[in-house]
C-alpha cells in the first residue's frame, strides 16, 4: 500500500488543531455571552451529559475524560449550578448527574450560535454531502483506533 498520502499523525494534529480552534471558538462564545463561570472543556462535557441522565463512570466513558479532570470539572458544574448530581437509588456510593435549567439553556445558547459556525462550512447540498462523509470518516476512525488500542489489531508491514 502506499504511503506516501496523508498520513496518521497528519490527521491526528489535524484534529488536534482543530479541537484547539473549536475550543477557542466558544471560549469567545462565552466571553461575548458574559459566561466566565466554566471553560469551554466543562461546556463539552454539558453536551456530553445530554439531555438525559447519566452515572459519572458513563460520562467518564462516553467523553473520555479522565477520571480527576472529570471529578474537578464536575465539582465546579454544581457548584455553578449547571449540574444537577445526586446519588443513585441502587447504589449510594454511584452518582447521577443531570443538565439543570441552567445547563440546559446554555448548550442552547450554544447550539444556536453553531448554527452559523456551520453556515460558514456549508454554503451549499455538495458541501452539505462532504461534511456528512467527514463525520462518517471520523467516526469511522475512532472505531478503528478504539479497536486497535483494545484489541492491538496493529498491520503487519506486509
Amino acid at each position: 500500500m502506499d504511503t506516501s498520502g496523508v498520513t496518521h499523525i497528519d490527521i491526528v494534529r489535524a484534529i488536534e488543531r482543530l479541537h484547539r480552534r473549536s475550543l477557542d471558538l466558544i471560549r469567545a462564545d462565552l466571553i461575548q455571552a458574559g459566561v466566565d463561570d466554566l471553560s469551554p472543556s466543562q461546556v463539552m462535557m454539558l453536551f456530553t451529559i445530554g439531555p438525559g441522565e447519566l452515572s459519572v463512570r458513563d460520562l467518564i466513558e462516553r467523553g473520555y475524560y479522565l477520571g480527576s479532570n472529570a471529578s474537578y470539572s464536575l465539582k465546579r458544574l454544581v457548584e455553578a449550578d449547571y449540574i444537577i448530581r445526586t446519588a443513585s437509588e441502587r447504589d449510594r456510593r454511584s452518582a447521577r448527574i443531570r443538565l439543570s435549567e441552567k445547563g440546559r439553556q446554555l448548550c442552547d445558547l450554544i447550539r444556536q450560535i453553531d448554527k452559523g459556525y456551520y453556515q460558514l462550512v456549508v454554503r451549499n447540498e455538495a458541501e452539505a454531502r462532504e461534511l456528512e462523509s467527514t463525520f462518517r470518516t471520523l467516526k469511522r476512525l475512532e472505531q478503528a483506533w478504539s479497536s486497535a488500542l483494545r484489541y492491538r489489531e496493529l498491520p503487519s508491514d506486509e
